[in-house]
């Protein structure tokens, strides 16, 4: 019905349940408590009936850690981060630190995606897709995977014989 107010306009009452931290945060109960035992929230209060029960501060915390996880921090990195997003006498020099290190760590997966990426177009290529058993994917994959940077650069697959050969009618570069 228009005009009448939802459980999303009412204004949120502190402390909040686990639910509702989760909610507001963006990170499961699962996980909220698994960053609980790990240090990465204060001493969280609870009820009598021993319900946890969160702050403000604490579910803007959390969503610095879901941030931070978008971000792809790991753990380590993010319990440094938090720890120096609480202190307001920290160095931005340790941020930055941080922050460089998983920027290069970041540039080698991509590169390490992108050798995966043309090493895969290549043999995508080189793959007749035909009803022939030949297949060069198949080939490569079976390969010892110490071998891996050697064979990753291109190269011409050849049918194992001549009459496949000539059976052959895809070009092949």
């Amino acid at each position: 019905m228009p005009g009448k107010p939802t459980n999303a306009d009412a204004p949120i009452r502190w402390p909040v349940s686990i639910g509702k931290a989760a909610e507001l945060s963006g990170i499961s109960p699962k996980m909220l408590r698994h960053y609980e035992s790990l240090g990465l929230l204060a001493a969280v209060p609870r009820t009598d009936s021993n319900y946890r029960q969160y702050s403000e501060a604490d579910v803007h915390t959390l969503r610095f850690i879901r941030r931070a996880r978008d971000m792809g921090f790991g753990l380590d990195a993010i319990t440094e981060l938090v720890s120096l997003w609480h202190n307001r006498k920290r160095s931005s020099a340790n941020v930055k630190r941080i922050t460089q290190k998983h920027l290069d760590e970041l540039a080698q997966r991509i590169e390490a995606l992108q050798a995966m990426q043309r090493t895969l177009g290549h043999l995508l290529h080189l793959c007749p897709g035909d009803g022939r058993p030949d297949c060069p994917i198949l080939d490569d994959l079976g390969q010892p995977a110490s071998t891996f940077a050697a064979r990753s650069e291109p190269k011409l697959y050849k049918p194992a014989t001549p009459g496949a050969q000539r059976g052959n009618t895809r070009a092949r570069h």
